[in-house]
């Protein structure tokens, strides 16, 4: 089984080798790394050019944006089954992809989901971001899986599309909802550990970005036909409070 993992990334000389690193150390063999990048000015590219034994293909040239560079990506890859990794992530151990794919043999679905950690800059992880209890239907009330620890079949993008790029935050949380919710795609949870992930982004901090993400959301659902309450998901962040007490 093939494996295609995608990077985008642009200036992103500061944290795209230990990227690069993280798939020089897996177990596996069979992957199929793939990088895109949005015509960096710093050292990005002396930086992947060091790499070419770990590097499957890569372009340099301007995009339009994260999800076009994504799906750049993905139309170059190759693999049966298609991950993300960002620039400023690592998966989190070289049993990552071998594991993922003990898995899927086991598990013949459109899509598995694992489990994520976020760390600072000190490397102090800072939550644990688990898919255990997620399902589609929390997608109406604005949750969604980690997005870089979902393995999908490649072939559905070719099926249901790629993604929107009338989107400025949440287009992964459209292709989320067209994948599972509108289309149904079947999917396992893995309770892998797949990506260690950075603190940060743009859709991650500050009420403004709240705001934008909570339109996007509703915008996504909207497109899908899905129906949904304004008010659970303008609120999503006392329902995520409420969970981690219950938790607790």
């Amino acid at each position: 089984m093939k494996i295609s993992i995608i990077t985008v990334c642009w200036n992103s000389a500061a944290t795209i080798e230990k990227t690069i690193r993280s798939l020089q150390e897996q177990n596996y063999n069979d992957i199929e790394y793939i990088i895109v990048d949005g015509n960096s000015k710093d050292e990005t590219l002396n930086i992947i050019k060091k790499y070419p034994q770990v590097i499957s293909k890569w372009i340099s040239e301007p995009d339009k944006g994260l999800y076009d560079a994504m799906n750049k990506g993905i139309k170059m890859a190759t693999g049966d089954y298609v991950g993300i990794v960002n620039a400023d992530d690592t998966l989190a151990s070289p049993n990552v992809i071998s594991e993922t794919v003990d898995f899927l043999k086991n598990h013949d679905v459109g899509a598995s989901l694992g489990n994520i950690v976020q760390h600072n800059n000190d490397g102090k992880i800072l939550r644990h971001y688990s898919a255990a209890k997620w399902s589609p239907e929390k997608l109406k009330i604005g949750f969604m899986p980690a997005h870089p620890g979902i393995f999908f079949k490649r072939e559905l993008f070719d099926k249901l599309g790629y993604y929107a790029l009338d989107f400025k935050i949440a287009a992964d949380y459209e292709l989320i909802t067209r994948f599972f919710l509108k289309n149904k795609i079947s999917w396992a949870y893995s309770n892998i550990v797949t990506h260690r992930m950075l603190v940060g982004g743009v859709s991650s901090s500050g009420w403004e970005s709240y705001k934008k993400v909570s339109e996007e959301i509703m915008k996504a659902l909207k497109m899908n036909q899905i129906s949904y309450s304004t008010f659970k998901i303008k609120s999503r962040a006392v329902w995520k409070i409420f969970g981690f007490l219950k938790r607790k």
